[in-house]
């Protein structure tokens, strides 16, 4: 096999996220690269390989990462899976809470050296904050850097599909938890994990919570379960130390703004933009809101014909996602 045979086929396999395939072509390309008198570089892919292959020790074959494939069956109503794009670094983020995540991010990536050592790494996250905070994107972002599937739990097949049935069907998520190694995500976390005795079917959604709480107890696959909520004050107390971390997120400070704010116009002409006016506007938006702002404005500017994004236009954007911030709080609350 050629050596342009082989990056096709390393190609092939990665796409088709054929680990094995990927690391024995590998091994052949470093075979072929000694046997044309190249040592040094075919030394170096085979510590590559050994090194791929001795980060995978400690880890069942079966809770690796397979080919995105959508959930069949009774699956299909409760997860929905992707492959994320994004990135730690393609977020904006206070120093600590960075510094948090990437933690997490390192003991997965050396998970197998620390069970050697008899501990485990964390892989039970609850995400903590207002809307539009940061949380989503967190799970995204930890499943793009991980290279792992992102599975979402639909809430509301999860509480439709489990009346009368609740420990079969929830079963069903964790089952899949255990067999296919990813970035498992229960949004809006407080609809099954609100206190119990606080709702008026307090009998299934105790259910529903008792449950959870047996599950996430005993499960010890190798995957990682993030859930997040607006209204952590929502939650029942036993659900806190159930999770390796409880992380929060919070609206964005003066400089988180102005970071978040250059960072979604740094593609645009900003010279002469008043930053300090924009960033008193922008105080107490989430970063979602700044960040849809910021976009408003460069539309605003491109569909003008214009090319520099003025003080005017993104004020503008800011205020009015402020009105419309202000709207939804007043029609349903905080």
């Amino acid at each position: 096999m050629t050596t342009a045979r082989h990056i096709v086929t390393l190609l092939k396999s990665h796409i088709a996220g054929d680990e094995d395939r990927f690391l024995s072509t590998a091994m052949q390309l470093a075979a072929h690269k000694a046997r044309q008198g190249h040592g040094k570089l075919a030394q170096e892919l085979k510590d590559l390989v050994d090194a791929a292959k001795s980060r995978d020790v400690g880890i069942a074959r079966s809770a690796r990462p397979v080919p995105l494939a959508q959930p069949k069956c009774e699956l299909a109503g409760l997860l929905y899976a992707r492959y994320p794009d994004l990135r730690l670094t393609d977020m904006v983020l206070p120093d600590g809470l960075r510094g948090r995540l990437q933690r997490v991010l390192g003991e997965q990536r050396q998970q197998a050296g620390l069970r050697e050592h008899g501990l485990l790494p964390r892989r039970k996250l609850l995400l903590v904050g207002p809307p539009g905070s940061g949380k989503t994107m967190t799970a995204s972002a930890l499943a793009g850097e991980l290279h792992l599937p992102l599975f979402t739990i639909v809430l509301d097949g999860l509480i439709t599909k489990f009346m009368g049935e609740t420990a079969g069907k929830l079963r069903l998520v964790f089952d899949a938890i255990q067999t296919t190694r990813g970035v498992y995500f229960f949004d809006e976390f407080d609809a099954i994990g609100a206190r119990r005795g606080e709702r008026q079917d307090v009998g299934e959604i105790r259910r529903v919570l008792n449950s959870f709480l047996q599950f996430l107890e005993q499960e010890a696959s190798q995957s990682l379960i993030i859930a997040a909520t607006n209204h952590p004050e929502l939650l029942d107390k036993a659900l806190f130390r159930r999770f390796d971390d409880v992380i929060e997120y919070d609206v964005p400070d003066r400089p988180l703004i102005e970071a978040l704010l250059r960072a979604r116009l740094d593609r645009f002409d900003t010279r002469g933009l008043g930053w300090s006016e924009a960033i008193t506007q922008a105080e107490k938006l989430s970063q979602a809101e700044i960040t849809r702002a910021a976009d408003d404005a460069a539309k605003t500017i491109i569909l003008r014909g214009g090319k520099r994004i003025t003080t005017e236009a993104l004020l503008d954007a800011l205020t009015e996602r402020r009105q419309a911030s202000l709207s939804d709080y007043r029609q349903h609350g905080s």
